[in-house]
């Protein structure tokens, strides 16, 4: 079996042709470009082609599915993957360690999803990513004003639309200001930037609603009390196929919900949890866990059973709960079911 193993660069990407019987192997220069890479397979004419998760693999890996070839694209974070106490490493030690991983198959896989999902996944990267350059910039103009002896209201309450024009009121464009003054020029331009951030906020949030419309997927996990469109689309998204998980802990090890493993002879202790996967579908996990506590009663009592009424377990509580509701969402996904609530057994 011929095994291509690709070290894919931003410019430039180094191939090792292994042969998985013999071990032989050479290494192969290519530019990363889609003529470029075509032509190498086509020269090599391999069995299996491997790549690493990068930004780049979803193009890379929808040509070489285009060419019929066996993809395996390797998720780098893997124990087996890390270098350690290594004196050489290169583009060329990392594509032979992939090529002789996947020879032996212990190469852990990661999920490619079609062009249309991996879109999807990144417009809902790009609305999280706009809704915290919207808080940076709440965030100073709340300094900017506190500077000058002016603390605005807790919350949400200065950021109504009454509480924007009393902003507005204070600022003026920094051409028309002295040297005293200039707070209010930079009010004026903060305020121009929240404008601005929001209306792309709206045009991003329309998008993602249409598609959930279209998405019977989106309605049924919607059903969950608590639960909206954002945690809802961010999870069909992130699971595409629910069916490739077999049971409910790999879907938690996928998100990073697991807690870290230390096992030692007689000794076992658990850690915090891995973090592994998604960064964004966890917070909103987290954060629909806190709202569920007042519209879930699931919610609620599953979160007051492991807290135990202990301040210190609040955050390992709404944590578990978090982990909980997505496992449930799993399963509603691939039962095709709408949500009823579980009977909560007492303790």
């Amino acid at each position: 079996m011929k095994i291509l193993a690709l070290d894919l660069g931003k410019y430039k990407t180094v191939g090792c042709d292994y042969e998985r019987e013999s071990g032989k192997h050479r290494f192969r220069g290519s530019f990363t470009t889609p003529a470029a890479l075509q032509q190498l397979v086509k020269e090599v004419k391999p069995d299996r082609v491997v790549i690493e998760v990068c930004n780049i693999a979803g193009w890379v890996c929808d040509l070489l599915r285009g060419m019929g070839l066996e993809v395996q694209v390797a998720n780098t974070s893997d124990d087996a993957w890390r270098w350690r106490k290594v004196k050489k490493k290169n583009d060329r030690c990392d594509a032979l360690k992939a090529a002789q991983l996947s020879a032996v198959n212990q190469l852990r896989e990661v999920h490619i999803p079609s062009i249309d999902v991996r879109q999807w996944r990144a417009l809902i990267a790009f609305r999280q990513q706009l809704v915290k350059r919207r808080g940076k910039v709440k965030n100073h103009i709340r300094d900017l004003l506190l500077v000058e002896g002016q603390i605005l209201p807790r919350g949400a309450k200065c950021w109504t639309q009454l509480g924007v024009a009393r902003l507005e009121a204070m600022a003026k464009p920094l051409q028309e200001v002295g040297m005293k003054e200039l707070w209010r020029g930079q009010l004026h331009m903060e305020l121009r930037q929240l404008r601005e951030v929001q209306q792309e906020i709206t045009v991003a949030e329309e998008k993602l609603d249409a598609i959930a419309a279209a998405d019977p997927r989106i309605a049924l996990l919607r059903t969950i009390p608590g639960v909206g469109p954002r945690l809802s689309e961010a999870i069909v998204a992130l699971l595409d196929r629910p069916g490739r998980f077999r049971k409910a802990s790999e879907v938690s090890a996928y998100i990073g919900m697991v807690p870290k493993q230390f096992d030692s002879g007689e000794s076992e202790r658990h850690g915090r949890i891995t973090k592994h996967g998604s960064r964004l579908v966890r917070s909103l996990l987290v954060e629909v866990a806190w709202a569920g506590l007042r519209y879930n009663p699931w919610v609620r009592q599953t979160y007051q059973r492991i807290s135990g009424g202990k301040k210190s377990r609040k955050k390992i509580a709404i944590v578990a709960v978090g982990r909980r509701l997505l496992v449930r969402c799993w399963a509603m996904l691939r039962d095709g079911t709408s949500w009823r609530a579980p009977v909560i057994k007492a303790a």
